[in-house]
């Protein structure tokens, strides 16, 4: 008797928030990626139906307030949010797909698989140009979707200050690390990552110390995808399981600039789409995100465009675990 190989279902979870980020528009980068699938006549946001997580973009018009945390009673909000979302995709056993406008509410994702499975141990793969380390200690901007990862970790990284903050900053800080009552989420032996080309001297410092996995673009092409990714899934042995924080400046801005940070050195979207689909073929990777994609920056919706059809093929692995 043959036995039925085991699918798992997709929950699209879509955050059209961008109170993190320094520069506007990736908001709009979900309904961009939309525009995409209708013009590949594609029939996928009808295929897998979406949540939509309320969004706090009303902050904007106002005064962003905490110098070195702007807007973080919104990124605070988001975090909660998205993290209530993810846990509850978990628990009710399907596997959440998340496209998001900021990187910002990547800590919330963190949050809500922690809070599925309190008791794992949670490996992040985190494909980016940038480390994401900063604190508000640290920050040269104040723009949050440079802290997702410093929040997961509970890094202040004093040794490295440069910022004095006030009462209210630090409090909100504090909450922002604790959200899900787990904190810390990760540990510096379970990040590894992929494409980081921009990084500020604090947050060099910090991947130094903790002798943190980084894996270049010319790493990748002269080991190969696949033997790379294996290695990092070895690496990442002892954890139960693992995530994917894909943001799409992790590639050249010879694919598109169509997201506010592109830095030159990064991969193309075939290798974009290979590292996914290799992690994915490992049944402790249990959420993947897109995230940073902003239309206003790209006239031709070329970063939308590539996105979907990376989705599509990311779709079709995940059934498959």
């Amino acid at each position: 008797m043959k036995t039925q190989k085991k699918t798992r279902s997709i929950r699209l979870i879509e955050v059209p928030s961008e109170v993190g980020a320094g520069t506007r528009g990736a908001s709009l980068g979900i309904d961009a990626v939309k525009i995409a699938a209708l013009d590949f006549r594609s029939n996928f946001f009808k295929t897998y139906r979406s949540i939509v997580i309320p969004n706090d973009n009303q902050a904007l018009y106002g005064n962003p307030g905490n110098r070195y945390a702007k807007h973080i009673r919104s990124v605070l909000k988001m975090y909660e949010r998205v993290g209530a979302a993810v846990r509850d995709t978990l628990r009710d056993g399907k596997f959440p797909l998340r496209i998001s406008g900021d990187h910002s509410s990547a800590g919330g994702t963190i949050s809500g698989i922690r809070m599925a499975y309190p008791e794992s141990r949670l490996g992040v793969i985190w494909i980016d140009a940038h480390a994401d380390l900063h604190s508000p200690y640290t920050t040269p901007r104040g723009n949050m979707h440079g802290m997702p990862l410093a929040a997961s970790l509970s890094e202040d990284n004093i040794e490295e200050k440069t910022n004095d903050l006030d009462y209210e900053t630090i409090e909100l800080w504090e909450l922002l690390k604790n959200v899900g009552d787990i904190a810390p989420k990760i540990e510096y032996r379970d990040v590894i990552y992929m494409t980081l080309r921009d990084k500020e001297e604090q947050e060099t410092a910090l991947i130094k110390q903790h002798k943190v996995r980084v894996h270049s673009t010319n790493e990748i092409r002269k080991t190969g995808i696949t033997k790379l990714c294996r290695e990092a899934l070895k690496y990442l042995s002892h954890c139960d399981k693992i995530y994917i924080s894909f943001d799409v400046d992790s590639m050249d801005p010879t694919v598109s600039r169509g997201t506010g940070r592109p830095v030159k050195g990064g991969i193309n979207e075939r290798e974009a789409a290979d590292i996914i689909l290799e992690f994915l073929q490992n049944e402790r990777t249990c959420c993947l995100e897109f995230t940073e994609i902003n239309p206003t920056l790209d006239s031709e919706n070329v970063m939308a465009e590539t996105v979907f059809e990376i989705l599509q093929k990311v779709a079709r692995q995940v059934e498959l675990i």
